[in-house]
């Protein structure tokens, strides 16, 4: 059987904590890979459903807020808002 070479560049820290988890399992990288390529072709798409990460309560309660003009301070200068930040 002939093979292909797939690359695709991932920040290290993915890599590692990929490396991690597979490892766990039994699997290499290229394990993965190759699951993942061949369950997109048995199914004809990807083999999860992708989903947008959704905020949690509290920051779903300040966007409202922030939507509604509650709650909201100004200020008369960058140093002003500092100053009341304590920061």
């Amino acid at each position: 059987m002939t093979t292909a070479t797939v690359q695709s560049r991932i920040t290290p820290e993915l890599k590692e904590d990929a490396e991690k988890v597979l490892g766990a399992m039994g699997l290499k990288t290229s394990d993965a890979i190759r699951l993942f390529l061949q369950q997109t072709v048995n199914i004809g798409g990807l083999p999860f459903r992708p989903t947008v990460p959704q905020p949690n309560a509290i920051t779903t309660a300040a966007m409202k807020e922030a939507e509604n003009n509650e709650n909201l301070s100004s200020y008369r200068s960058f140093d002003d808002m500092r100053k009341e930040l304590n920061v």
